[in-house]
């Protein structure tokens, strides 16, 4: 005789749940995003800094930074000169994060007009290392895959961006690496059976797959927002490799 205990679940409790099962998948999502960019702090900081070392680096393209003041333009008004053609002190004092004035005088190599004994320019105060991504050329392992989801190379600051340190400095960086999935591929699973949780099982999410499946789809809520994800390139692979 079966007992009269059991568990009644509406469509709201249902929606709610399938929807919690999802951010937290999301925020586990992000966590792991973040941790796959560390940066290398140096043990020792220091205490006065020039922008001397603006040593070339070889970028994917090809591109090179240039070392050299080669590209500077002569003639022209000292305090019309780029970044990359002066030679800034900086107070290491100051606090990380806020605006600040440097005093700047023209490399020895360059020419230019007018008084070139105080040029001041505005930057942030931080050193080289904590500059921003895309403020970054990194020379790219070639051949990285999954075990090697993060490596060490060297990073140079492009040379218009004004910070303390060495300008090259070893950072950790993502490997990006792919194994064929295509994103087109994996938004038209999505579109077409994602309430079946195709999507997830193509993608390597088999647990999350299996209670899509038996949910169809979350009564379609789950279905929508996994179409939206995927469209955003937010959800990808299980293994951490990147669409192509």
């Amino acid at each position: 005789m079966l007992g009269r205990g059991c568990v009644r679940l509406n469509l709201k409790s249902v929606i709610f749940l399938i929807i919690s099962l999802i951010l937290t998948h999301v925020r586990i999502t992000q966590t792991s995003v973040n941790s796959n960019n560390p940066e290398v702090i140096p043990t020792k900081l220091e205490k006065t800094s020039t922008d001397n070392d603006r040593s070339a680096l070889t970028i994917n393209s090809g591109i090179k930074i240039p070392s050299d003041t080669s590209h500077c333009p002569n003639g022209t008004l000292c305090g019309d000169l780029p970044n990359s053609c002066l030679q800034c002190n900086y107070n290491a004092q100051c606090i990380y994060g806020a605006e600040m004035n440097v005093t700047c005088i023209p490399k020895s190599s360059v020419s230019c007009d007018g008084p070139s004994h105080e040029i001041k320019r505005k930057t942030i105060c931080r050193y080289c290392y904590q500059t921003e991504r895309w403020e970054q050329a990194c020379e790219q392992k070639g051949g990285c895959n999954s075990i090697d989801s993060q490596f060490k190379t060297n990073c140079t600051v492009n040379t218009e961006i004004l910070c303390m340190g060495h300008r090259t400095f070893m950072k950790k960086v993502p490997c990006n690496w792919t194994q064929g999935y295509r994103w087109s591929t994996t938004l038209i699973l999505s579109i077409t059976l994602g309430g079946f949780g195709v999507d997830r099982f193509f993608l390597g999410h088999w647990q999350e797959g299996i209670g899509k499946l038996f949910s169809f789809g979350g009564l379609g809520v789950w279905t929508l927002i996994d179409v939206l994800l995927i469209s955003l390139h937010y959800l990808g692979p299980a293994d951490g490799s990147l669409y192509i």
